[in-house]
């Protein structure tokens, strides 16, 4: 009954619980100081987003596997999207990846991240081999992208 008293109903409940979720990613990520190397910079954003998880997996769960409640609820977090994307075109005016498309580039960086992280909370990869798993996506995609093979391990 409280929960329906504070929140209305189950769906308000979930809505809040996602904006929640979101909001810390959101801290984590701007946490993350902007520098003179961009390919750093993405870098660091991906262990802020993997740091938010292990500090928070029943959010991201409710944040990424339940999905949205409605279609008013579907732009919920893009603004944590927006900052890869920007860190993603900083690399590409920098002159560190090839001239393409950021947002195409940066769905690419989600996908692992997103992808691995989601396989060591269901228990299918262990937090090592996820992270082994990262930091060599990671380098190949940038590698792909155009940056630099003179150190791989920067």
């Amino acid at each position: 009954m409280a929960v329906y008293t504070h929140f209305g109903s189950m769906d308000e409940l979930r809505r809040a619980i996602r904006r929640e979720g979101f909001a810390r990613l959101s801290e984590h990520l701007t946490g993350v100081p902007v520098s003179d190397d961009p390919v750093a910079d993405l870098t660091m954003l991906g262990r802020a987003y993997w740091m938010n998880v292990v500090e928070n997996p029943n959010l991201y769960r409710a944040m990424f596997m339940d999905g949205p409640t409605g279609l008013d609820e579907a732009g919920v977090g893009l603004e944590t999207f927006d900052v890869l994307v920007d860190t993603v075109q900083r690399c590409i005016d920098a002159g560190r990846f090839d001239p393409g498309e950021a947002l195409s580039r940066a769905i690419q960086v989600w996908g692992l991240i997103h992808g691995l992280v989601t396989l060591s909370l269901a228990q299918l990869l262990t937090a090592e081999d996820a992270m082994a798993s990262l930091r060599n996506g990671a380098n190949n995609l940038f590698l792909a992208f155009g940056d630099s093979p003179d150190d791989p391990d920067r």
